[in-house]
């Protein structure tokens, strides 16, 4: 069986290269079978959306799998491997979780120290639609991906599990298990952009549920 990529949208900034570090040492220590790889976008914003398009969009077999990481978190290898498996023929993307631990300042500091994920003081995000993707090409162009239009931080990740779950009529297919998003300094959710990004949210929730919108509110992009 290929074994999959790893690709992590990410820009350096100060306040996260600790993450971005611990996290690509846990990928070579408990997922060694796995590449890993960075990629950015020409934005000079940063754009995680777009970023993730374009990691797709650099496989050459609609059917390879990639695992879209965030560069701030870690996923458990077993239920990583099963969505691994499973997203090569299932049609859906793949969470490969059922629970996302923020372990936040206190948590990441007991992580740095040798502590277990698993043992870290946590807060849980209910509702938690990103930190790690497991999807083909094929099954990421069949919903459209995600939006750049969604530009620096905010609802990029909560629009596009509309436009999946429209698209594909079903929600990312979840795996038993956790993901730990580390500590970093929190982006600015406020500004120009951020309400542009809101309003585009509006309209993804306007469209749920309705194909014919879904599609033509991704057709604009």
């Amino acid at each position: 069986m290929r074994s999959a990529s790893v690709i992590l949208p990410w820009r350096p900034s100060p306040s996260r290269i600790d993450a971005f570090e611990r996290v690509t040492a846990w990928y070579a220590q408990m997922l060694p079978e796995l590449r890993v790889s960075t990629i950015d976008s020409p934005d000079p914003v940063f754009n995680l959306a777009l970023c993730r398009n374009l990691a797709v969009a650099t496989l050459e077999d609609p059917d390879d799998v990639v695992v879209l990481g965030d560069a701030d978190t870690l996923p458990e290898p077993e239920a990583l491997r099963a969505a691994i498996i499973d997203a090569r023929t299932s049609g859906l993307v793949h969470l490969p979780y059922t629970a996302y631990h923020w372990l936040g300042a206190t948590g990441s500091a007991q992580f740095a120290a040798g502590a277990a994920p698993e043992s870290c003081d946590f807060d849980l995000i209910k509702g938690a639609c990103s930190g790690v993707y497991v999807t083909t090409r094929a099954t990421w162009e069949r919903h459209g991906g995600q939006d750049p239009r969604f530009r620096g931080w905010g609802y990029e990740d909560a629009a596009w599990n509309l436009a999946h779950t429209t698209l594909l009529g079903a929600p990312p297919q979840r795996h038993e298990g956790r993901v730990y998003a580390l500590h970093h300094r929190a982006e600015n959710r406020a500004g120009t952009q951020y309400e542009a990004n809101a309003a585009l949210m509006e309209r993804y929730r306007s469209a749920s549920g309705d194909a014919s919108a879904m599609r033509s509110l991704i057709s604009e992009r």
